[in-house]
């Protein structure tokens, strides 16, 4: 089973970081709720305040995709976006990880990505 980590790049209007923030996290504890979610994070950028970077893990493609689809999805999203600039999307496939030393690479006999 392939895992989905979901991500964004935000830009908030400049003033409305705190509403952004606030509208930001009442999304993900909706999005929480959705079969196949984790834990929702949402980061600022150090050397560049002015963006934030949202990221979650998903059981599995599926999961993202019933999300987006479902009919809540629009509107939850619409009050997060009337406090943005710019905004960028992402979903990627884990191809490899690694942790406490030890390191899993997701490739087939023949070295392409599965």
């Amino acid at each position: 089973m392939t895992q989905i980590v979901t991500t964004g790049s935000w830009r908030p209007m400049p003033g409305h970081e705190a509403d952004f923030v606030k509208a930001w996290s009442e999304f993900a504890e909706w999005a929480s709720t959705m079969p196949g979610s984790t834990t929702l994070r949402l980061g600022r950028d150090l050397s560049e305040p002015t963006r934030f970077v949202s990221y979650a893990a998903w059981r599995d493609a599926e999961s993202v995709h019933a999300w987006k689809s479902s009919p809540q999805f629009r509107g939850a999203m619409a009050r997060v976006a009337q406090h943005v600039d710019d905004f960028q999307a992402t979903e990627l496939d884990i191809v490899a990880s690694a942790s406490e030393g030890a390191s899993a690479v997701a490739l087939s006999s023949a070295g392409a990505v599965e």
